[in-house]
């Protein structure tokens, strides 16, 4: 029998930087509410879910931005949310900005089960932006300001997904634009990765002009070539709209394991899209294509972990050696890694 998980993505209109964290989990309840309605077994809300998206505005002392974080979860402000899985029997999947009691502070994400538990926790290891002010930028971005770097690296569970169990995995936004983030996950047998996002329709940096539409092709991109090149679901949830007179681009999509567009969001509010998914689209890709086990070479892959910026290729000139050399420094590695060839 197919193992059939119905999943929802709730996408969130804009969410004013006046509005108390009560207004958006009012919101959200309500989703909830019609998520369950139309069956759903999980719902994923965006990044940062509670308040509007507050890296855009630079504080001198972290502490004025102390307000924005979350100390403890659940907490009174989002109780309602942890009440309505119980109530409806969904789990869901919640972005917020949270601080330690050490003082640490990350961009979090978390999913709970419907009992109330929390199955995996998140934090953001991709943080995009700046970290002093720039005046340069028409917005300030400054996330790489007030979050750490995510210390839980990309961690997979197998938990109850409604009826079914399934593989779960968590990213945050620009997480998606980093195959790593999705190879890693993909090492782990995932089957779905649940993502929330704040994205502008606009670059920013001002440093040369990037097409709107472009903006939102390039996040599908990376979540349909994610979900294709590990053989899973990917549920990608926006905040949409516009946001204290910034626009967020929305279009929020659920994606199948081929890396086909299953659902769309096509408005800039709160809306829910729902796709009845069979993990079991997951082994096509795993056990074929991307059979990692027969086809994954990791001995030519040390660049990926050993550097991180980009440096220029050596020049190759008349009467060079390069071929040779490269054939050479290739053959070490692979007599180090303990590889045969052929």
């Amino acid at each position: 029998m197919p193992r059939l998980v119905t999943l929802a993505a709730a996408q969130l209109g804009p969410i004013q930087k006046a509005e108390g964290r009560e207004v958006a989990v009012g919101r959200m309840v309500r989703l909830m509410e019609f998520a369950h309605r139309r069956g759903a077994e999980v719902v994923v809300f965006p990044e940062l879910a509670l308040t509007t998206f507050f890296p855009r505005w630079y504080h001198e002392d972290l502490a004025a931005a102390d307000h924005w974080y979350e100390t403890a979860m659940p907490s009174p402000a989002t109780a309602p949310l942890f009440e309505a899985a119980r109530k409806y029997g969904i789990a869901f999947h919640l972005g917020y900005a949270e601080k330690t009691p050490e003082g640490r502070r990350f961009n979090t994400a978390i999913l709970v089960h419907p009992s109330g538990e929390i199955v995996l926790k998140y934090r953001k290891v991709h943080l995009p932006g700046h970290a002093e002010y720039d005046p340069r930028r028409r917005v300030q971005h400054l996330e790489k300001r007030y979050f750490e770097v995510g210390d839980l690296g990309f961690p997979v569970v197998r938990a109850p997904v409604g009826a079914q169990e399934a593989n779960v995995g968590l990213m945050i936004c620009n997480d998606r634009r980093w195959p790593e983030a999705w190879r890693v996950m993909g090492l782990q047998q995932v089957e779905i990765v649940m993502r929330g996002y704040n994205t502008p329709s606009l670059n920013m940096e001002n440093r040369g002009f990037e097409a709107h539409h472009l903006r939102v092709f390039h996040s599908h991109l990376s979540v349909q070539a994610g979900a294709y090149q590990n053989a899973c679901f990917a549920v990608a949830t926006a905040k949409a709209g516009t946001e204290d007179g910034h626009e967020l681009f929305g279009h929020s999509v659920i994606v199948n394991p081929q890396g086909e567009i299953m659902a769309q969001a096509t408005s800039w509010d709160d809306e829910l899209i729902v796709a009845d998914c069979d993990l079991d689209m997951c082994a096509l890709g795993r056990s074929t294509i991307f059979d990692f086990a027969c086809h994954r070479r990791p001995e030519a892959y040390r660049r990926i972990t050993e550097q991180t910026g980009s440096v220029a290729p050596p020049v190759w000139r008349p009467g060079g050696v390069r071929a040779a050399e490269q054939e050479a420094l290739f053959a070490r590695v692979i007599r180090t890694a303990g590889v045969r060839l052929g």
